[in-house]
């Protein structure tokens, strides 16, 4: 039986005494959130991705979405308190965040930015996010994910 390999988001939630499950799936390169949750039989509504943008500060920030929805760029705006939001082009994302397209999270990268996760995570007892690289998700309280994230909720995608 091979040991489990934890992920730098595991670390941190060990360190900061969060409770969590994972799932992990067979993967050697990028596969889409829904495909992910297909694969692991998760409710989509319940599986979070995360995407990185640039604002017209030049800063970035990190919104925590649905895998079925579609950022409203402008309400993300609004949520940092800047004019406007963009996303990141896909080259800068390893280099910023220290996390590859298709294993992205906000816990655990390698600067804090402003995160918001989509207040449609409030209706849920648990959520899944990735746990920080390709073939794993974890699976937590909204709330928990909010403290090991340093985010806030708010309202986030186009409805």
């Amino acid at each position: 039986m091979s040991k489990q390999v934890k992920t730098n988001a595991m670390r941190i939630l060990d360190r900061l005494g969060i409770a969590y499950e994972h799932a992990e799936y067979e993967a050697d390169e990028f596969t889409d959130a829904c495909e992910t949750a297909d694969r692991l039989g998760l409710d989509h509504e319940q599986v979070f991705k995360t995407l990185v943008t640039v604002g017209n500060d030049r800063e970035h920030y990190v919104f925590v979405i649905p895998i079925d929805e579609t950022l409203d760029l402008k309400k993300c705006a609004r949520s940092v308190g800047v004019k406007s939001v963009q996303m990141i082009p896909q080259k800068e994302l390893f280099p910023l965040t220290g996390y590859v397209r298709g294993g992205c999270t906000a816990i655990g990268m390698k600067k804090t930015f402003a995160t918001r996760l989509d207040e449609s995570a409030m209706l849920f007892e648990k959520i899944y996010v990735s746990a920080g690289r390709i073939g794993c998700q974890i699976e937590l309280r909204p709330d928990d994910y909010l403290r090991a994230a340093n985010a806030v909720y708010a309202d986030l995608t186009e409805r």
